[in-house]
């Protein structure tokens, strides 16, 4: 079922493009462009300033500062989890009418967190719940990270959580799947940079975790081509400034 325009979820999703780069600065540089006329300086400022802006966010050098930055997780250790009762991997998108798969297929974030799952999987043996609905039409993000856990990873899925469509959700109805089964430790499965959140919402779930990130190892600059703009960077500082400003909206509503 599509979102309608009231839909909380539509809400979020066109604020974040409004207001997220490059969106964000390019509309900032376009009504610095139309004040000009009246208001030069201020104008030259609100243009020349998001265009830099949008620059320096495109270094990979910078991405990788602002990612490190939120990676408050450390790497898996599996001696830490003895007292792990299941995996949950949650999901982070997915890719819409994907023709070579026929259909819609796992995102990139949602395919590396896969991944890993399925390796702490075969390291742990533990069984697996996977999180995620769809939030705008078509099969669930649960439902594909099933099929490629046991078609490609060859890992089987016990639980499928496919109500979902937010990290607080995510947390919300595992945490119903979880307990019915009589689980209160996991070992969860996201990427570092929104580790930290998805901890804190299935710690208010009354779910306890043991972080599995992937995803992280930001290298500190060593080429030239780190200070140079690519979509890469760009990526990276779009993650970064949206988990940024979740943990903020996320701190003042708690």
């Amino acid at each position: 079922m599509e979102m309608s325009l009231l839909d909380p979820i539509w809400v979020k999703a066109v604020f974040k493009a409004l207001l997220l780069p490059p969106t964000g600065l390019i509309l900032v540089a376009l009504l610095g462009l139309s004040l000009y006329r009246r208001f030069p300086r201020t104008g030259r400022a609100m243009a020349w300033g998001s265009v830099l802006l949008l620059f320096v966010l495109s270094m990979p050098a910078v991405s990788g500062a602002l990612l490190r930055g939120l990676e408050t997780a450390p790497a898996f250790d599996i001696a830490h989890a003895a007292d792990a009762r299941a995996i949950v991997i949650i999901g982070g998108g997915k890719r819409r009418h994907a023709a070579e798969y026929g259909g819609d297929t796992l995102g990139t974030l949602t395919l590396e967190r896969v991944r890993y799952g399925a390796v702490v999987a075969r390291l742990t043996h533990l069984p697996i719940l996977v999180s995620g609905g769809s939030v705008d039409g078509g099969e669930t993000e649960a439902k594909l990270m099933q099929e490629a856990l046991e078609r490609e990873f060859g890992q089987q899925v016990q639980w499928l959580e496919a109500r979902s469509r937010t990290t607080h959700e995510n947390a919300l109805r595992s945490a119903e799947i979880l307990r019915a089964a009589g689980i209160r430790r996991v070992i969860l499965v996201a990427h570092y940079f929104d580790m930290r959140r998805a901890t804190a919402e299935f710690t208010d779930a009354q779910i306890d975790t043991i972080p599995a990130p992937t995803g992280g190892s930001f290298e500190h600059p060593d080429s030239v081509l780190d200070f140079l703009p690519s979509m890469s960077g760009l990526r990276g500082s779009y993650y970064a400034l949206y988990e940024i400003s979740a943990n903020i909206v996320r701190a003042i509503w708690h």
